[in-house]
């Protein structure tokens, strides 16, 4: 499997569960080690990399997990600070105000001081996504980020994640299954079927894709969206 993810693009890696997207994207943010090929960071062979050398990358990167992984002891301002307690050594004031910074960038100004019990679904993931954004990465990797958010909050997530990549022109490599993310946001489509590469392209020609794997997966997903729409 060969690809290129493009800076100040949204990459999506796209798929049925089970077919190797966290996998993959694990393996890039160098939480999953690999058997064989190499992932490169520009010129720089990051799977032969020492752990001092990887831990410099590391810095350059902001994730966002799945279910947000907010730490339910500490507020949302304390959640965002957490990566710069861990690898500056600002000042509390300094943290505190780039902390704050990122919790306007996502619209939660007033929520600094709130726990995540306190906070829903949509408010934890933006509290996420500043978070990853805190260190002001050049990569930013997203693990289903609408996974178990009502369509109108994903619309909201898949715009913020878009805008701040574009604002910031990071390299966003995103995971999901969500049809309707792929089509709002999808500026560069990577699909994978039984852990290889099938197809990548974009929204604009995932529907003309001649890949029947792909075809299946863009009709069950469909499929699976009216579903949900006729249930409410």
């Amino acid at each position: 499997m060969s690809v290129d993810f493009e800076q100040g693009k949204t990459n999506l890696i796209i798929g049925a569960s089970g077919s190797g997207k966290t996998v993959l994207l694990k393996a890039i943010a160098g939480l999953h080690s690999v058997d064989e090929g190499s992932i490169f960071y520009g010129t720089t062979d990051f799977t032969n990399l020492e752990e001092k050398e990887r831990k410099a990358i590391h810095k350059q990167m902001g994730m966002l997990f799945q279910g947000a992984a907010l730490f339910d002891f500490a507020t949302a301002l304390e959640n965002v600070r957490f990566p710069l307690d861990f690898f500056t050594d600002w000042s509390l004031a300094e943290r505190n105000e780039r902390a704050g910074f990122c919790l306007e960038r996502v619209n939660l100004r007033d929520a600094g001081n709130k726990y995540p019990s306190e906070l829903s679904g949509g408010m934890q993931k933006r509290v996420g996504i500043a978070r990853a954004i805190v260190m002001n990465p050049r990569y930013l990797f997203c693990d289903e980020p609408n996974s178990g958010l009502d369509p109108q909050t994903a619309i909201v997530i898949d715009r913020l994640i878009s805008d701040i990549t574009h604002e910031y022109n990071m390299t966003t490599i995103i995971n999901t299954h969500d049809m309707n993310s792929v089509m709002a946001i999808g500026e560069k489509l990577v699909f994978l079927h039984n852990g290889e590469k099938e197809w990548e392209g974009s929204k604009d020609t995932i529907l003309q894709a001649e890949n029947q794997a792909l075809n299946d997966f863009v009709f069950a997903s469909e499929m699976a969206r009216l579903l949900k729409t006729s249930e409410r």
